[in-house]
C-alpha cells in the first residue's frame, strides 16, 4: 500500500493493487478511558451518527480468535455452509441481503444473542466457533451498555440506565451478523470498479458495534450527502447510531448512512453487534430532551419498527413513515 496524496488534514489517499482509495482523518475518536468521553460521544453522535472506539477493554487475542475461525467457516465447502443456512431469519446468507430484492457481493451469518445458535455442522472447528461467538456476544452486550450509559450520562438523563436497559433486557432483541466480503480478483479487475457488499442505509436499532479485519470498504455518508471511506483498524471498533435512538433523542442524535464497498482485491470480514429493545418496547422521544419541542415522531413499538423494515428496501427512508414533521 502506497500513500499517494495528502491534500488535507481531513483526506488522505491509498493506492493498493492499482485501485485508489480516499479515507477520512476527521473520524471522531473515542478513549473509553478518558473521563471527557461522554460529552466526545454526544458531539460525535450529533456531528457524525458515528465514531470510532480505543481502550475498549476486549482482548485483541479473543477478537483475532474468532475472525480466525470466521475465516475458516466461510472458507468451507459451499454445500457445507448451506447446512447452516437458510437465513429465515437466522442462520447462513449467500449474496441475497432481506427480502426485497436487495443483494450484494456477501456471504454472512445471522444469529441472535439470546440463545447459541445450533450450527448444522460438525466438528471441533465448529464448537470452538460457536464457543467463542457467545463470549465475544457477552462482551458486546457489555461494552454497547457501558456505552449507551456513557450517552445517556452525556444527556443530563435520569435514569442513567435508560437506554442500557433495554439492552440488558432478558427479551431484548439484540442480533449478531458475521459478514464475509469474499475476495474476486479477476471480476475486480475486469469491471475496473468497486463491488457493492452491502449497499447503502441505516441500522433501525439503538446502536450498532462494528468491528473489521484490515481491509477497507466501510464508508459513511457526511450530513452534505457525500461519502468518505473509513480507516480499518483491526483492534478498534466502531458506533453506528440507529434509526431508534435517533427517534429517542427526537432528532439529537442522527442515524448514519453507511455502506460497504468489496473491491474483490482482499477479503473483508466484518462482525456487527445490532442492540434491539425488546419487541414490545414503546419507541418515541424522551420526555426529558423534548424541553416544550414538539416531538418529530409518532411513537412506535420495536416490532412494528422492525416489520417495517423487513418491508423496505435498503436506501428507503424507513423513518419517513414515523415523521410528525420535517426533520431539520
Amino acid at each position: 500500500m502506497v500513500l499517494l496524496s495528502k491534500p488535507s488534514s481531513e483526506q488522505y489517499t491509498y493506492v493498493r493493487n492499482n485501485m485508489p482509495t480516499t479515507f477520512s482523518s476527521s473520524i471522531p475518536l473515542v478513549d473509553l478511558s478518558n473521563p471527557d468521553a461522554m460529552s466526545l460521544i454526544v458531539k460525535a453522535c450529533e456531528d457524525f451518527g458515528f465514531f470510532k472506539v480505543i481502550n475498549h477493554g476486549i482482548p485483541l487475542e479473543a477478537m483475532a480468535q474468532l475472525e480466525s475461525e470466521a475465516f475458516k467457516f466461510f472458507s468451507l465447502p459451499q454445500t457445507e455452509k448451506d447446512k447452516a443456512g437458510p437465513a429465515n431469519p437466522f442462520g447462513y446468507g449467500n449474496k441475497r441481503i432481506g427480502l426485497n430484492g436487495d443483494v450484494g457481493w456477501i456471504e454472512y451469518l445471522l444469529l441472535t444473542t439470546n440463545q447459541e445458535h445450533n450450527f448444522s455442522l460438525h466438528g471441533k472447528d465448529i464448537d470452538k466457533f460457536r464457543c467463542l461467538l457467545k463470549d465475544y456476544k457477552s462482551a458486546m452486550r457489555k461494552m454497547a451498555c457501558e456505552i449507551l450509559d456513557l450517552m445517556a450520562e452525556g444527556l443530563k438523563i435520569q435514569p442513567k440506565n435508560v437506554f442500557s436497559k433495554l439492552v440488558n433486557d432478558e427479551e431484548s432483541d439484540c442480533v449478531f451478523r458475521v459478514n464475509h466480503y469474499p475476495a474476486c480478483p479477476e471480476l475486480a479487475i475486469n469491471s475496473g470498479e468497486n463491488l457493492i457488499g452491502f449497499g447503502e442505509h441505516t441500522d433501525p436499532q439503538i446502536i450498532s458495534i462494528l468491528r473489521s479485519n484490515n481491509t477497507s470498504g466501510f464508508q459513511i455518508s457526511l450530513r452534505d450527502g457525500s461519502w468518505i471511506s473509513v480507516p480499518p483498524d483491526h483492534s478498534s471498533f466502531f458506533i453506528n447510531v440507529g434509526d431508534s435512538l435517533q427517534v429517542m433523542t427526537n432528532g439529537r442524535f442522527k442515524s448514519v448512512r453507511h455502506r460497504v464497498l468489496a473491491n474483490g482485491i482482499d477479503p473483508r470480514l466484518s462482525m456487527i453487534y445490532f442492540c434491539g429493545p425488546p419487541l414490545s418496547e414503546k419507541i418515541a422521544p424522551l420526555p426529558s430532551l423534548m424541553k416544550g419541542k414538539e416531538s418529530l415522531y409518532k411513537e412506535f413499538t420495536w416490532f412494528e419498527y422492525k416489520s417495517s423494515t423487513y418491508g423496505s428496501r435498503l436506501a428507503d427512508n424507513r423513518l419517513g413513515n414515523y415523521e410528525r414533521i420535517a426533520a431539520s
